[in-house]
């Protein structure tokens, strides 16, 4: 082989190269979710601190709110201070909520689902048939 040959052959072989390195180099981007919809994680009601799901029916004020809760109870909702700048409510939002030891008709809000996850929760089979409104 001649030089020249030589030299296009090593180009040949160096694109072949580079060519393989984009192939491996194929991630998903950060914050793309791969098609997994049934792989989606939400926290839920934990029973034995008492948790249990909520539906909020109206406001009162002053970071409360009516609730209906999955024991078929209608409590008085708070929001507590470390969440209420974080959290935004609305009315028929799903929420966790657990119930005061001291004082039944009363509850604190742990956490609020978004629609999706709520929708998510429904087609799986979750959420009490007192609270299906969905």
């Amino acid at each position: 082989m001649t030089s020249s040959e030589d030299e296009q052959v090593q180009e040949t072989s160096e694109e072949e190269e580079v060519k393989e390195e984009k192939v491996e180099n194929k991630k998903p981007k950060k914050g793309q979710n791969q098609g997994n919809e049934e792989n989606l994680r939400v926290t839920l009601p934990y029973k034995p601190k008492g948790e249990m799901f909520a539906v909020a029916e109206t406001f009162q004020g002053g970071s409360r709110l009516q609730l209906i809760c999955e024991d078929g109870e209608r409590r008085m909702g708070r929001i507590p201070g470390k969440l209420r700048r974080r959290m935004w409510v609305r009315e028929n939002d799903l929420l966790i909520v657990v119930p005061w030891s001291f004082q039944d008709s009363k509850a604190d809000v742990k956490f609020r689902y978004t629609p999706t996850q709520t929708s998510n929760l429904k087609r799986r089979g979750k959420i009490p048939e007192i609270l299906d409104i969905y």
